[in-house]
């Protein structure tokens, strides 16, 4: 006989949702300044967003896992919210910078900044290396 779940608490559906908040944002982070996304990244994300141990802490039909969902969503949105509006404030930064990294340099040309490799990244190579 399978014993009836406990509701979840309120603080419960809050940290469900604030842990999927917090990986959806990083992995929004880390597709938007990978240089080559493959096959093999997107198991791996399909794995980190819906994998065994988030099934073990936030079991499916659940409050939960619902949560857990609605936080994935609104970290991954949420950060291409941000960068757009940083990007509509900012004199230095525009449409193309969201499309593959161009931006005002200090010299007054459009480009890629000084490692033309690694367009995206902060700095011109300010990420670790593999990112």
């Amino acid at each position: 006989m399978i014993a009836a779940e406990e509701a979840a608490t309120e603080l419960q559906k809050w940290g469900a949702f604030a842990f999927g908040l917090v990986l959806g944002w990083f992995l929004y982070f880390l597709n938007r300044y990978r240089k080559e996304v493959s096959l093999a990244d997107l198991t791996t994300v399909i794995g980190a967003v819906g994998g065994g141990a988030v099934m073990a802490l936030f079991p499916a039909k659940t409050d939960l896992f619902g949560a857990y969902g609605v936080g994935l969503a609104v970290g991954f949105f949420g950060y291409l919210l941000v960068l757009v509006g940083l990007v509509v404030k900012s004199a230095n930064f525009g449409v193309d910078y969201l499309v593959d990294g161009r931006r005002t340099l200090p010299d007054g040309t459009v480009g890629y900044g000084p490692d033309p490799d690694r367009p995206m990244a902060a700095g011109g190579g300010g990420l670790p290396p593999g990112v």
